[in-house]
């Protein structure tokens, strides 16, 4: 069995990341690390894998408690995965993070779009940017990988192949998703709490959603980039426009790009959130508009699975060469 550790184990990430790993073959939970639930049993914080780790306490990461672990999942806010991945990486550990601090090439953009400088950018060239459907074989070789966000793989995958295939003009890219309140993390706040978001729908980061940047990097493009808040627990929805360099099919090249991929279906139908939800799926559907001169393209994911803890898990099955979909599905659960 391959032992790994999760940092930011009692936040939502966290927990979808636990769920996985409990059904997966060869990845095993030996240590789950929350400061702000540390003491307390797994099963209270995540009263839904009580049954799973019956036994599991969450404890308070600190100096020698990777002894033993072969690879680390950390899902914690941004600025602390660079101030603990020099530790990890020295011992040889491999590491999967979640969070924003190496996911950009150079630490100008990073500090430009999250307002202070990059405390270890000594280590950006030591990470993969991870999206397995476009960045299988740097993953399969590499130790480190900064797994994409959530709003960032919608939007990338659905644009991507179509701006590649010379169909979409890349300075004309308009992306706006829609996501659950699950993506704002579990700690309470005014903003994402029910009698806030119960029969609204808002516009949040306008022009200056941190996102926007990894689209732009891994698209090759100019990205205006909306992001918006829907009453649902779970689900990433993005609609995202280019102007055509001319008639085309976005449809069949979307097809193409992701022919026998596991996880992606192309469908001609417009795709919901819902076909994805609890799955590590990517539902996709494209169309070409005469009237216009434009391509509409949509992405459906879930954004704690594919958006985040299945996409880590993807990732990590790449790294330590297992069966990619290993511990993942891209079925949904439904209704």
């Amino acid at each position: 069995m391959i032992r790994t550790a999760i940092l930011g184990a009692s936040g939502y990430v966290g927990g979808e990341l636990l769920r996985l790993l409990a059904t997966h073959p060869q990845l095993v939970p030996a240590k789950v690390f929350g400061d702000s639930k540390a003491g307390q049993p797994l099963g209270a914080v995540h009263p839904n894998l009580a049954a799973a780790y019956p036994e599991a306490l969450v404890e308070r990461f600190g100096d020698g408690a990777l002894g033993g672990i072969d690879i680390v999942f950390a899902a914690l806010p941004h600025g602390h995965s660079q101030r603990l991945a020099a530790t990890i990486l020295d011992k040889g550990i491999s590491f999967v993070d979640l969070g924003a601090d190496f996911r950009l090439d150079d630490a100008a953009t990073y500090e430009r779009w999250y307002g202070h400088a990059h405390e270890a950018p000594e280590l950006l060239r030591e990470f993969v940017y991870g999206i397995p459907e476009l960045h299988r074989a740097a993953i399969q070789r590499a130790k480190a990988v900064a797994a994409a966000g959530c709003y960032a793989t919608a939007a990338i995958l659905a644009l991507k192949p179509l701006v590649d295939a010379g169909l979409v003009k890349p300075d004309s890219l308009i992306v706006d998703a829609a996501s659950g309140v699950s993506g704002a993390g579990r700690e309470a706040k005014e903003g994402t709490g029910f009698s806030t978001v119960d029969g609204s729908f808002s516009a949040y980061g306008l022009l200056s959603h941190r996102h926007t940047a990894e689209m732009e990097m891994a698209i090759g493009g100019t990205v205006l980039f909306t992001p918006h808040l829907v009453p649902m627990t779970r689900g990433i929805l993005a609609t995202c426009y280019g102007e055509a360099t001319g008639p085309c099919d976005p449809l069949g090249v979307l097809e193409q790009a992701y022919a026998g991929e596991p996880f992606v279906h192309v469908t001609d139908q417009p795709p919901a959130t819902k076909w994805v939800s609890g799955s590590n799926g990517v539902q996709l559907t494209a169309r070409y508009d005469e009237r216009t001169g434009r391509v509409l393209a949509l992405s459906a994911i879930d954004n704690l699975g594919k958006g985040a803890a299945g996409q880590m898990i993807q990732c990590a099955n790449l790294m330590l060469g297992l069966d990619e979909s290993a511990g993942l599905t891209p079925i949904g659960v439904y209704p």
